[in-house]
């Protein structure tokens, strides 16, 4: 088995062309390669220069960001002398108690739930993949990051609240809170940690008791 598993790594690994559907092998990428399909040019495969560090820094940093955008207020209103300001679990709790649940049990679930989940599942995967031996279970949280991540909704809720915003503007005085700029700064962070953030190479580090054959080799190339 150890034989075996060490010729698998010598020829690469198999993998689908997105454009294509075509099978092939992929050959060991350095930092910063990538691969292309033979039969079409997409990219099959590319490794990250830096593939644990800065999707760590920036996972910490959304989760800090994350706990900023829930507990400081999205934004305050003021009309006739009066004063008010709001959160995103304030929000989700008046909807409740207005009897909207459903709204209520979605909106906590994608602004607050999903998002806090998927950071805190993806750290797990970035500290557990740092280990010599990366455990078996480190597949199982990335899994679970996974799912989470499609329910994360920030950008809709975001979207939501400028709409929100322009409408109520017409008939009071907002002033966005450090909670929107929070929100805000969630929407880019995400993004940049998807890109930054290698999951193939998690996996590439998980010992798998399977192999496969390709079709044929795809050709990689350096990214300067």
């Amino acid at each position: 088995m150890p034989e075996a598993r060490a010729d698998a790594a010598t020829q690469g690994e198999i993998a689908a062309c997105h454009g294509c559907d075509l099978l092939q092998r992929v050959p060991p990428l350095r930092a910063g390669a990538r691969a292309r399909c033979a039969r079409c040019g997409q990219v099959v495969a590319s490794r990250s220069r830096d593939p644990f560090d800065l999707p760590l820094a920036l996972t910490v940093t959304a989760l800090v960001v994350l706990a900023v955008a829930n507990l400081a207020p999205l934004m305050e209103l003021s009309a006739v002398g009066r004063h008010a300001s709001t959160t995103i679990l304030g929000g989700a709790r008046q909807m409740w108690l207005d009897g909207q649940r459903l709204t209520a049990s979605v909106v906590a679930f994608c602004a607050v739930a999903a998002p806090a989940f998927y950071l805190a599942f993806l750290l797990v995967v970035l500290f557990g993949a740092r280990r010599y031996v990366v455990p078996a279970w480190v597949g199982q949280a990335l899994r679970l990051a996974k799912s989470m991540q499609a329910w994360a909704m920030l950008e809709v809720m975001l979207l939501g609240i400028l709409v929100a915003l322009i409408k109520i503007a017409e008939l009071a005085k907002v002033r966005p809170g450090i909670g929107m700029y929070a929100v805000g700064c969630l929407v880019l962070l995400f993004p940049a940690i998807a890109v930054t953030f290698d999951a193939d190479d998690v996996w590439r580090r998980i010992a798998w008791r399977h192999g496969g054959s390709a079709r044929r080799d795809a050709s990689a190339e350096g990214i300067a």
